[in-house]
């Protein structure tokens, strides 16, 4: 009992009332909201952003950002296509541009963990240079000519009516959580972000650590940018931009202290819950995507702000006791 009335009363319980209040907004709004193949759909259509998230949780809550996540994806997905344009078997295709995200995020550790460059000049850098790769592959033209099976992968039915790209999300959602609430290595992310001084002091391998997230963070999202390559049957120079607003949004809601060392896995899924379930509500109400993207924005600055409010709060009321 006591446990439940501290979850109801922490900032996961509060995007809990959030989501049944949107929830029932929405069923209220639309005949077609609640149905399972809106449901599916709601999933479907940002299946890869919210992919990302899971491992962004790790990013941020270690206290670093990765920028380049969307640009990864892209040139994943372009490398992908120009490689079976240019006779190369699928699989090995695939292969490569899963290596590609490795390199990517290894790129991205070199410099922050070892140059100690601050994450997000390295990031701001390789989400440029890495969208600039891409559409050097593709130019100024679109690749769709891709393998049957691999559309089908996107496009078609895995377990019934669900999709691949939603069954792996279920899957890496529960590795995620068990990695970050029940492991070792989850307690180390929060302590390296919390004080990355002290931890280094208590003996931890923070380098390795943060190496491991990038590398992570690289190799999700090129399988991102694959399934979302699969999904619309094309890839383009340009393809997943903009990708990482909605990432980070979802990530922040969550709860997950920009200056790293807070947040949870749970809090991540919750603000993705809400987040998609908002979009899907405006886009049955018709609203465009332009609008939807301004709340999104509105969002992201609550996401920062309130977390900040609470934390000064709080320590207004330590003080006056």
């Amino acid at each position: 009992m006591r446990q439940l009335r501290s979850t109801l009363g922490s900032w996961e319980g509060f995007l809990l009332a959030v989501l049944v209040l949107i929830y029932l907004v929405n069923a209220m709004n639309s005949a077609v909201f609640l149905t399972v193949g809106n449901q599916i759909n709601m999933f479907q259509l940002s299946v890869e952003k919210i992919i990302v998230a899971l491992v962004m949780t790790f990013v941020i809550i270690n206290g670093e950002i990765d920028l380049s996540v969307a640009s990864v994806m892209g040139l994943a997905a372009c490398a992908f296509g120009w490689l079976v344009q240019a006779g190369v078997p699928s699989a090995g295709a695939v292969a490569i541009a899963m290596a590609i995200g490795f390199l990517c995020g290894a790129f991205n550790a070199f410099f922050i963990v070892w140059f100690g460059i601050p994450s997000l000049v390295v990031t701001l850098a390789t989400m440029i240079a890495f969208r600039g790769f891409a559409r050097v592959l593709v130019e100024d033209r679109g690749i769709s000519d891709f393998p049957d099976w691999f559309d089908r992968l996107g496009q078609g039915g895995f377990i019934g009516p669900v999709p691949f790209a939603m069954v792996v999300f279920a899957v890496l959602a529960l590795i995620a959580y068990l990695l970050l609430q029940r492991t070792a290595f989850g307690r180390k992310v929060y302590f390296i972000g919390a004080n990355r001084a002290v931890a280094e002091y208590s003996g931890l391998d923070v380098k390795v650590v943060k190496a491991k997230i990038f590398i992570a963070s690289g190799v999700i999202s090129a399988l991102a940018g694959l399934l979302f390559a699969a999904r619309v049957g094309a890839v383009r120079g340009d393809i997943a931009s903009g990708f990482e607003l909605d990432v980070i949004t979802m990530v922040l809601l969550g709860g997950v202290s920009i200056f790293g060392g807070a947040g949870t896995m749970s809090g991540t899924i919750l603000a993705i819950l809400i987040v998609l379930a908002m979009r899907n509500g405006m886009a049955l109400q018709n609203i465009t995507g332009h609008i939807q993207t301004g709340v999104l924005g509105v969002l992201l600055i609550l996401s920062v702000m309130v977390p900040i409010i609470r934390e000064t709060g709080s320590r207004m009321m330590a003080r006056a006791r």
